[in-house]
């Protein structure tokens, strides 16, 4: 474990990684030395770093670890750079744009022993963290279905891969975080309605390794911008906005309703409903911090390479139920490093 400054680097100056250098440029115990864009910095977002054009050059400058928030396509070259130079990672979702590139960045770095993590952000959302620790608690029982809907204005950010990969990886890996358990089928239909050669619309059904069913809506054709997550269980049902970091909790029946013209409305009875209070800290912060402890040496419980690698293999299997219309089955068991820290 060490105390000492770390010196950062940052790979992408875009609309991610923008952010990157803002919580950077204002973390405890972390130096930005430098950021890598070859379109420079025309905006001023490098919060007065260094603009480099190559990751040589950032390397040069000798960082303990950088951010990795270029194009997707970019992410395997740009980590592999890293890890053949000893510096450890945090890659942005999703970890590489295929799953034989997510493999070679894993390899890449448990062989060096090297600290490296993926930046799925909803981990770090406070209605998310808060569900996760209810559903540890056991409080709801046993889980019986997750359903996630994302869906929202087309991002002119994105031009090298679809929907599958930009959003719904956020909806697969935050299931498998929150439940603990594995996918082990996914079914999927996918459509392209803007002209663009990947899907921008997909729905999925699939199950994971304990025989919760999960259902993802996912799409960027909306002018509804939502982000909504519902875990439902054997004692009710916990709801988690994630665009205001609201998790409430609603309880099986306990009150008959004997009013007749509710009945129709609210059915037969219905249970207490709570709206819980949550710190709620910036997600990217806590995600810098979670990650900057475990370079520290500190137990952090970051989302892992192989975790990332999972999330990838599950976002190729959606594509590819949606292009063979078949169910597509996935190993099962529980997630492997689920719960380590890292």
């Amino acid at each position: 474990m060490t105390t000492a400054v770390l010196r950062a680097g940052l790979v992408g100056l875009g609309s991610m990684g923008r952010h990157h250098a803002r919580v950077l440029a204002g973390l405890d115990g972390v130096t930005l030395v430098g950021v890598v864009d070859p379109m420079g910095d025309k905006n001023g977002w490098a919060q007065g770093a260094p603009v480099l054009s190559t990751v040589e050059e950032l390397i040069a400058l000798g960082v303990d670890y950088a951010v990795v928030a270029c194009p997707t396509g970019l992410h395997e070259e740009v980590g592999l750079q890293l890890a053949d130079a000893g510096v450890c990672a945090l890659i942005e979702k999703p970890l590489a744009d295929t799953v034989e590139g997510a493999r070679r960045l894993v390899d890449a770095f448990e062989s060096r022993g090297l600290v490296a993590g993926v930046g799925h952000i909803e981990r770090c959302n406070p209605a998310l963290r808060s569900l996760r620790s209810r559903l540890e608690a056991g409080e709801l029982g046993d889980v019986f279905q997750v359903v996630t809907r994302r869906q929202g204005p087309f991002p002119h950010r994105i031009a090298d891969v679809g929907v599958v990969k930009d959003l719904a990886t956020h909806d697969i890996d935050l299931t498998g975080w929150v439940t603990g358990q594995r996918y082990t089928s996914i079914a999927a239909h996918t459509v392209s309605k803007s002209g663009r050669p990947h899907e921008d619309m997909v729905s999925a059904v699939g199950q994971l390794s304990d025989g919760t069913m999960v259902n993802h809506l996912v799409n960027w054709l909306s002018p509804l911008k939502e982000r909504f997550t519902s875990v439902t269980g054997a004692r009710g049902c916990f709801i988690a906005d994630t665009l205001t970091a609201d998790l409430t909790f609603h309880s099986n029946a306990s009150v008959n309703t004997e009013w007749e013209a509710l009945r129709a409305f609210r059915g037969v009875s219905e249970g207490d409903m709570i709206r819980y209070a949550i710190p709620k800290r910036e997600p990217l912060l806590v995600e810098h911090e979670l990650f900057r402890d475990a370079v520290r040496g500190e137990e952090a419980d970051i989302c892992t390479l192989r975790q990332g690698l999972r999330t990838v293999e599950v976002a190729a299997a959606v594509l590819e139920s949606a292009v063979s219309g078949e169910t597509v089955r996935l190993p099962g068991g529980p997630r492997p490093d689920q719960g380590q820290k890292s």
